[in-house]
């Protein structure tokens, strides 16, 4: 059940659906959060958008939803099987010409783009999220957002007996960011964590 004040369309609920029963299904973030970046879109005026980390495409969907006609978000991912469902539900809701999939290693996406974007938003492989931020940083205008995704990390990042990869890395990168006096910060409780970089 949807919490108060959380509205999803119908093609939103089947691709949620779809996704909580393949593998690694648990990677979607929720319809909260869904709706939440939905509203910080329309909050700035975003126009061009750019997502890291597509998987089935529901975050997408929703930040698509919101943008405008003309609005457009660029997503990056490795994965042609994951995003093949992606681009059927992309489809059903009619914003197939509202996203740009990019199939190759993000980074590599990242150096041929070219700003401004107004806003942006983090979700794939945790290692390289510093390296996903500072290429978001360059290509976000002033005032635009960066939103990334898992920082809480399960609460795994304030377990000093964590030692894996991927919780070293976002325990690093939220350190970093935290002295990063380039953007304002908050970090907002929804979902596994979303941190919100306004760039001054």
């Amino acid at each position: 059940m949807l919490a108060v004040g959380v509205r999803e369309t119908a093609v939103q609920r089947r691709l949620r659906a779809v996704t909580r029963r393949i593998p690694f299904g648990g990677m979607q973030i929720g319809p909260e959060q869904a709706a939440f970046m939905q509203q910080l879109v329309r909050m700035i005026g975003a126009r061009r958008c750019l997502e890291i980390g597509t998987f089935t495409g529901y975050s997408a969907l929703a930040v698509a939803l919101a943008l405008p006609p003309g609005g457009r978000i660029v997503c990056c991912d490795v994965s042609e099987q994951w995003t093949s469902i992606a681009r059927k539900y992309w489809a059903q809701a009619s914003v197939s010409g509202k996203i740009q999939l990019r199939l190759a290693p993000a980074l590599d996406t990242l150096k041929k783009l070219k700003g401004p974007f107004d806003f942006a938003f983090i979700d794939a492989d945790k290692e390289n999220y510093q390296n996903y931020f500072e290429r978001c940083l360059k290509l976000v205008r002033r005032g635009g957002l960066i939103a990334i995704d898992n920082t809480l990390w399960h609460g795994r990042v304030l377990d000093r007996r964590d030692q894996s990869a991927d919780t070293r890395a976002i325990r690093a990168f939220n350190r970093k960011l935290h002295r990063d006096r380039r953007v304002h910060l908050s970090l907002v409780p929804i979902g596994d964590g979303l941190t919100l970089a306004l760039k001054r």
